[in-house]
């Protein structure tokens, strides 16, 4: 499961780029109960969203060429400049950086061989989320994947995450775990696009998982906010009932009401 004992890579944080930051601000805050926490005209009205005074991710307005509103995962690194040559020597494509920010940190905007994005953080004075896996808050990070062989390969040199397959209906599930890390330390997962999902569109992309108190419950209010259903609401035995959605920008994003021991 994932902590704030952030190791390298490890999921560190998270923020949404939208095309209308206040409208945004207001569908989570709402859906999630989050507030926002302006860092102001010279961050490039950045915000952080906060859960009862604790950092849950960030906002702010798209900055890429042609960027589409995505929430984008960041990864702990011990040093940034080092991890985006590995990303450069394991074929993936570096969009910015590594850059500093402030006093914050310093980091990479970075694109993996199947044309998923991510980004990597090396902490400074900001080391990452201050709440993970309680309700309203990140729990799971899960890579919807055009090639996961290669994915793997990829991820494997640049992180050195472990890998576990396993099944998951017709499909094979790959759960990841940083270094050293033990059966209880999932931090995320790799999944096969479905021909649907190719047919529709949708390409290689990280999707951040937030648990809440009762996902279908959270549907109905997305849907009511503006958001949309991507896939629907569906139960797996000893993981949860989770759905993905997408917000009214088309940021997509999912929700997991997860198992509790005795399910």
């Amino acid at each position: 499961m994932l902590t704030t004992d952030f190791v390298p890579g490890s999921p560190i944080w998270l923020d949404l780029g939208s095309p209308d930051p206040g409208a945004s601000r207001d569908f989570y805050s709402a859906l999630f109960g989050w507030s926002l926490d302006s860092a102001g005209p010279e961050a490039g009205d950045y915000g952080f969203f906060r859960l009862d005074d604790r950092a849950v991710g960030g906002l702010g307005p798209l900055t890429e060429e042609r960027a589409a509103p995505a929430w984008t995962v960041y990864f702990a690194t011990e040093d940034a400049d080092d991890t985006t040559a590995r990303v450069r020597r394991a074929g993936g494509d570096v969009r910015f950086g590594p850059v500093d920010v402030f006093g914050h940190g310093r980091m990479s905007g970075l694109t993996d061989p199947t044309g998923a994005q991510f980004a990597v953080w090396q902490a400074r004075d900001t080391g990452g989320l201050g709440a993970v896996t309680i309700p309203n808050s990140l729990c799971w990070t899960e890579l919807l994947s055009a090639d996961p062989a290669a994915a793997k390969d990829f991820y494997r040199s640049v992180f050195g995450w472990q890998e576990q397959d396993v099944p998951f209906g017709e499909a094979t599930y790959t759960v990841l775990t940083p270094i050293g890390g033990g059966t209880s330390s999932g931090q995320g997962g790799i999944m096969q696009l479905t021909a649907d999902q190719a047919a529709a569109g949708l390409g290689s992309h990280w999707l951040p998982y937030f648990e809440v108190p009762d996902a279908d419950a959270t549907i109905a209010k997305a849907r009511q906010l503006g958001g949309a259903v991507r896939a629907p609401a569906r139960n797996a035995h000893g993981v949860g009932r989770f759905a993905q959605l997408i917000d009214p920008h088309g940021a997509p994003f999912a929700v997991i009401t997860s198992a509790g021991p005795a399910d």
